[in-house]
């Protein structure tokens, strides 16, 4: 346990508490809430006060400082796989882990979806937490004999330096199209971000060749895999019911695999995971031996039959992420496909429009709706939405709950209606409030009620 609080409500006695001037809460006005709960040192920027006191130019760069010195060399002995890109972080992460659960090593998961490992898991306020949570999580890993631990990378924790002080044993990238740029302003200062990884990898680079942005990533020693891959090349896919077969070769030796998965783009996912865990050296036969029992995260292209009709669940919130999935539905397509989708406020306004157009273009109705409005006026949000909507395809309902019953009250025969945004999470954020929301409940509730 280090000794050590950002957060004065989480301060024990003992504690020395951090005052961080964060976007948007400022340490510094909890320190005496934390002197109240027992913290007897504080480390910050300005102020006395009447516990030992420390006071430094940077809180958050000496907070970065103190956790390297102190207990890098502890955590070293981890071996940690890193996943970067726009898509299919979560997934790849979740995949690999749980090949190497099924392959007997002892894992731990970090990133969108929680921390997991053996039989526990938590939820998590970022894709990758802050930089002393990490490293608790990190030494809480060691104390339960996790011996790799598979984490997303994102692009603020990069450029924040959250994952300071981490050496990766092996990284990945996965794709990078727009996103974020409500804080990296250009994909240029976004890619930059992405790359930074590269810094802290002492070993292979697995790299998604079929990116445009692939180039970048290509850090000796590297293996590449896609349709274009030299190591990892995917031959073809084909749908099923409940999952995906997939056809691929491994340095020229071919190989196929029934998996759990649904869509094209979870091909590059799975294959990636694979990559991933060949590397660490495991044969691919072995691999394959226990692909049969993994599974996608929660809300990642989940299905739910809907009689005659399905309805799938998405986390897919950027404009390539709900490009693809409607495409992948696209390709088999025998009843109509109907999208609910909306744009999260206090972030980046530019994808509205080009999420608007996309759905329309490409579904026969979609009907736009809240998701996460947080501190902006969901309804300025929608009207972001509709300024690249060139069709008549599609109705404005502000209220999720009301659009999903609508949505699956409108599906017919062979229909797909695509839930997307929010896939795994369980709230509206409203204002700075979380409310419980959760589209698998609202589908289910649904199901029961119309029984």
């Amino acid at each position: 346990m280090i000794p050590i609080k950002t957060d004065s409500r989480k301060v024990v006695p003992g504690d020395t508490f951090v005052a961080i001037s964060g976007h948007t809460v400022d340490g510094h006005d909890y320190i005496e809430e934390a002197i109240q709960k027992g913290a007897t040192k504080i480390v910050c920027e300005h102020g006395s006060f009447s516990v030992e006191t420390l006071v430094v130019e940077n809180s958050a760069l000496w907070l970065q400082k103190y956790l390297v010195e102190n207990y890098q060399k502890e955590i070293a002995s981890l071996k940690v796989i890193g996943v970067t890109g726009t898509n299919g972080k979560t997934t790849t992460c979740f995949l690999t882990y749980q090949l190497l659960k099924k392959l007997g090593v002892a894992a731990a998961y970090i990133g969108t979806i929680g921390f997991w490992y053996g039989d526990y898991s938590k939820e998590l306020p970022n894709t990758t937490p802050e930089i002393l949570e990490l490293y608790s999580m990190f030494l809480e890993a060691l104390e339960h004999g996790i011996t790799v631990i598979v984490m997303e990378v994102s692009s603020h924790a990069l450029d924040q330096k959250r994952v300071e002080g981490i050496h990766f044993t092996h990284a990945a990238f996965t794709n990078l199209t727009e996103d974020h740029l409500d804080y990296h302003k250009t994909m240029e200062n976004y890619l930059q971000a992405k790359l930074l990884l590269l810094n802290q990898l002492d070993g292979v680079m697995v790299v998604n060749s079929d990116d445009e942005y692939a180039k970048y990533f290509m850090h000796d020693p590297y293996v590449t895999l896609g349709y274009s891959g030299k190591d990892y090349k995917i031959l073809s896919y084909e749908e099923e019911i409940t999952g995906t077969k997939i056809r691929f070769e491994v340095n020229q030796t071919p190989y196929e695999v029934e998996t759990n998965l649904k869509s094209k783009f979870n091909v590059y996912n799975y294959l990636m995971s694979l990559a991933l865990v060949h590397c660490l050296g495991f044969s691919i036969q072995n691999i394959l031996d226990v692909s049969k029992d993994i599974y996608p995260p929660k809300g990642r292209c989940a299905v739910i039959k809907v009689y005659d009709a399905v309805a799938v669940i998405d986390y897919a919130h950027t404009p390539d992420a709900v490009e693809k999935i409607i495409d992948a539905f696209l390709e088999n397509k025998k009843g109509k496909i109907i999208t609910i989708v909306g744009c999260g406020g206090d972030r980046d306004p530019l994808k509205r429009p080009i999420m608007g157009r996309i759905a329309t273009e490409k579904s026969d109705f979609v009907i736009f709706t809240s998701d996460n409005p947080r501190t902006e006026d969901p309804e300025k949000i929608l009207e972001d939405i509709l300024k690249g909507v060139t069709k008549n395809n599609y109705e404005v309902e502000v209220d999720r709950r009301k659009a999903i019953q609508k949505g699956l009250e409108k599906l017919k025969c062979n229909d797909v209606l695509l839930i997307l945004g929010k896939g795994h999470e369980d709230y509206q954020i409203i204002g700075h409030e979380k409310h419980h929301f959760d589209d698998f409940e609202e589908v289910q509730n649904y199901l029961e009620n119309s029984k």
